[in-house]
């Protein structure tokens, strides 16, 4: 089951930086979450802009291909929250909108998920992480099953089983396993500070769900599967759009009257 995990002990080169972008993110999202629990719609509107202007800063230190992924992810994320969220009232945020620093909240979790599973800790003992992730997980997705912490909740038992499928299947092993940390927190601290409440019964498979399921990093593997399908297209896409832009200002500059002296 761990074969697609990392030898034990490898040698890693050791970035500083992600480690930064990860204690920003566990502490981004708690005071985010705090603030949001007594703001009103403008500052939600502030939490957004400040979200946004600190993913668009963190994203100058990544490549071209984490960026598209990262952007597809954000996309993605957003339009499932309109669904699951507005439309079918599976989760509802306080003011029963969906705030504005929600989807560049999705990119700096996506983007945690994946500079957690590069770090040379996480590397070097992932098949050790791995285990304790599946013992806890399981654990809680079992108690909550039965209902012995929290209300019931098959959906979370149901997720889990999926996360498992991702995790020792998926070809990103190392992002499910950062997804399982940085989404525990995310729906531990917003579910606690009352930012959004998870439905009693999913109104999509009528099964209990906790608040929150218990396999919620399920869903961070679904937005990572669909990142990296769409990621090269989406650069390439880019790459001729902006070939065509910079075509369409040639011609436009070689079409114009060549300025005199004094213009």
């Amino acid at each position: 089951m761990f074969r697609y995990f990392p030898e034990v002990d490898i040698e890693v080169i050791h970035k500083q930086r992600d480690y930064y972008i990860i204690a920003f993110a566990f502490i981004a999202v708690a005071l985010c979450f705090l603030i949001d629990s007594v703001a009103n719609i403008e500052l939600q509107y502030a939490l957004g802009i400040a979200g946004w202007a600190s993913l668009i800063f963190i994203l100058q230190g990544e490549c071209k291909y984490v960026r598209a992924q990262v952007f597809v992810a954000v996309t993605f994320a957003t339009i499932g929250e309109n669904f699951a969220s507005i439309y079918m009232s599976g989760y509802t945020y306080r003011l029963e909108n969906l705030p504005w620093f929600v989807p560049p909240g999705h990119g700096l979790v996506y983007l945690t998920a994946i500079v957690i599973g590069r770090t040379d800790l996480f590397l070097k003992y992932a098949r050790t992480i791995a285990a304790f992730v599946v013992l806890v997980g399981g654990t809680w997705a079992i108690l909550a099953f039965t209902a012995v912490i929290g209300r019931e909740d098959e959906v979370g038992t149901l997720l889990f089983c999926i996360y498992l499928l991702f995790l020792f299947k998926g070809r990103s092993p190392m992002v499910y396993l950062g997804a399982f940390f940085i989404t525990t927190w995310v729906e531990l601290i917003g579910t606690s500070l009352g930012t959004w409440n998870w439905a009693a019964i999913d109104p999509a498979t009528t099964l209990t769900q906790g608040n929150p399921p218990s396999g919620v990093a399920a869903w961070y593997c679904l937005v990572d599967a669909v990142a990296m399908g769409f990621a090269v297209p989406v650069m390439r896409r880019t790459k001729k759009v902006l070939k065509f832009l910079r075509i369409k200002k040639d011609t436009v500059g070689n079409l114009l009257p060549p300025l005199k002296k004094g213009d």
